[in-house]
């Protein structure tokens, strides 16, 4: 039973807190209370645990989402899962197709030395790197639509070099140029503003026009193939080959011929003209005639000349006779 005052306290309760105590009052003299009794502190104790206020209807708060909001948060868990499925599925599905593997991805190769690229590979934007090599067993193939532009800078960004290869033709633009060999580095062929210069052992021009040269050329040794002709040719102006120390021009197995149209100047200004030869002849020299004092029909056909020139040196034969007969037959040096 509960009394409706809360000061007041139920007697079951303090009879339940203390059934066997005795209530000890400051008389000496014992009462008992209802066969029981029970100290001070026990009832004090009794009393505050129902000290409480009590409500006649409690009403209870359920805990947790219900209704519409826990809809939505299941519908919302249910998308994460859906979409970590489609992620995961689509991660696996790049990985395989692209051919990841812990070396690298597909023909990429990851290796010690760099980076390892096989079969054909295209690049969009610009490539830098410090060095390219193929394998060994095969060529480096660099192709494009347009052309092949290969392009060096210094430290602050300048463009120092250029080499570019289009359809028209091959392009380099730098200081100087050099081609080298294989074996030891000796410069093959190097060229700038100043000179080229062709350090091969031999230059071999095989074009049916041969060379041309826009100004002189200078070398110490003109030579043609074994068994071929050497041509030295001016087609509409003059051949000139000057040397302060002298022009040898030597045929050691054949004949050596000088053909004009005109006239052939052989001159020395201080030295003199030599001709060394077993037999020196001068054809269609013209013959001088002189009449005789009694002529003879019967006369032998004349087969001896006399070598005679004339003041300016002009040469001419005159028919041999007892004496000279370069005065007689004279008449041609008048024509002259």
């Amino acid at each position: 039973m509960l009394i409706s005052n809360p000061s007041f306290v139920s007697y079951s309760k303090i009879l339940s807190a203390a059934p066997s105590c005795l209530y000890r009052s400051p008389s000496p003299r014992k009462t008992p209370l209802h066969g029981c009794t029970m100290t001070r502190e026990q009832y004090i104790l009794a009393t505050q645990q129902n000290s409480l206020p009590r409500t006649e209807n409690p009403q209870f708060y359920p805990v947790g989402i219900y209704g519409w909001r826990k809809r939505c948060l299941y519908f919302f868990v249910l998308l994460l899962l859906v979409t970590m499925i489609v992620n995961l599925a689509m991660t696996i599905w790049i990985l395989k197709v692209m051919n990841f593997t812990v070396d690298g991805m597909g023909n990429l190769r990851v290796t010690k030395k760099g980076i390892r690229l096989e079969g054909i590979s295209e690049f969009l934007l610009p490539l830098y790197v410090k060095e390219i090599n193929s394998r060994k067993d095969s060529p480096l193939v660099l192709q494009s639509d347009r052309n092949v532009t290969v392009n060096a800078r210094n430290h602050m960004g300048q463009l120092t070099g250029q080499l570019t290869v289009g359809a028209d033709a091959v392009e380099a633009q730098c200081k100087r140029f050099e081609v080298r060999s294989s074996e030891g580095g000796r410069v093959l062929f190097s060229a700038d503003e100043d000179e080229i210069v062709i350090g091969a052992d031999r230059l071999k021009v095989t074009g049916t026009e041969g060379a041309v040269f826009g100004h002189s050329v200078e070398t110490p040794h003109i030579r043609a193939e074994p068994s071929q002709d050497l041509k030295l040719e001016s087609p509409t102006r003059s051949l000139v080959m000057e040397a302060p120390r002298g022009v040898q021009v030597n045929a050691a197995a054949g004949d050596l011929k000088a053909t004009c149209r005109k006239e052939l100047h052989l001159q020395s200004t201080e030295g003199e003209i030599f001709l060394n030869a077993d037999t020196i002849r001068l054809g269609n020299l013209p013959v001088g005639s002189f009449s005789s004092s009694s002529p003879s029909s019967s006369a032998p056909r004349q087969t001896i000349y006399e070598l005679c020139a004339c003041p300016n040196g002009k040469l001419y034969l005159s028919p041999a006779g007892a004496g000279s007969t370069c005065q007689s037959s004279s008449n041609i040096c008048l024509w002259s």
